[in-house]
């Protein structure tokens, strides 16, 4: 079984050693920002890799709409005015969407960093987890080749590792919220997917994307059993649904 402390770093550091790099990170940083802050925890994850690091993330995978997105992004240049700047930056699920936007906009603009989607066609063709898998590496491919580095490590949010990579990787369970790397490709794929579902919105509104992102919600359900379906719905999604309609329909 595997054990991780409150501060969500390795089993085999403990609180006293992890507060120690933290203190030690903040000083180098000179920031006003505590050791206590996730943002100074969130960088010393990445600082601890003692590489270059590539953080990559991916949004929409549960969604039953539209394309998967994934983002990379490398901080090559981290500071004490950016770490400050970013003093909000988490798991974009757990980021408010003022925030998050503000967020874009500084890593966007600060780092190393790509946006890679994959369709519909993608993922039916192949399925959802190397679809993003797929996109991920892209992502990982095209930051990769802008980056500066002796030695680099890619950490892949979630508990799978990406095919192929030519590079060193590590799987970090619920990375969004441990590595600033990884967080700040969260922030870049959460924000691209929202926009586009709020296009694909405007051209199907029936289907209340622009709310529920794709989510096969009470009321999305609803709605495809009244409209039937768009062109952007994973049709693979919902194949227990139709399949469950299907038997009622014989009663």
């Amino acid at each position: 079984m595997e054990f991780r402390n409150k501060f969500g770093h390795e089993p085999m550091c403990d609180e006293k050693l992890i507060k120690s790099r933290n203190k030690k990170t903040s000083r180098k940083l000179k920031t006003k920002l505590t050791v206590d802050s996730p943002v100074i925890q969130l960088f010393t994850f990445d600082y601890n890799q003692k590489r270059t690091v590539i953080g990559t993330d991916e949004a929409g995978r549960g969604s039953g709409v539209g394309a998967v997105f994934a983002s990379a992004v490398c901080f090559q240049n981290r500071n004490k005015d950016l770490i400050e700047r970013l003093v909000n930056l988490n798991d974009s699920k757990k980021v408010s969407k003022k925030h998050r936007e503000e967020l874009y906009e500084i890593i966007k603009n600060e780092t190393i960093n790509s946006t890679v989607y994959a369709g519909v066609d993608v993922i039916e063709r192949k399925n959802i987890l190397q679809a993003s898998l797929g996109a991920m590496r892209q992502a990982v491919e095209d930051v990769e080749e802008e980056a500066d580095y002796d030695k680099l490590m890619v950490l892949v949010d979630g508990n799978f590792q990406i095919p192929g990579l030519k590079f060193s990787q590590k799987y970090v369970i619920k990375g969004d919220g441990r590595s600033a790397s990884i967080a700040a490709a969260s922030i870049l794929a959460k924000v691209e997917r929202d926009r586009y579902m709020l296009k694909l919105d405007e051209e199907y509104p029936q289907y209340g994307w622009a709310k529920n992102n794709g989510y096969l919600t009470k009321d999305h359900m609803a709605a495809i059993d009244k409209y039937g379906l768009s062109p952007y719905h994973r049709k693979s999604y919902l194949e227990k649904h139709f399949a469950k309609q299907e038997q009622l329909s014989l009663f």
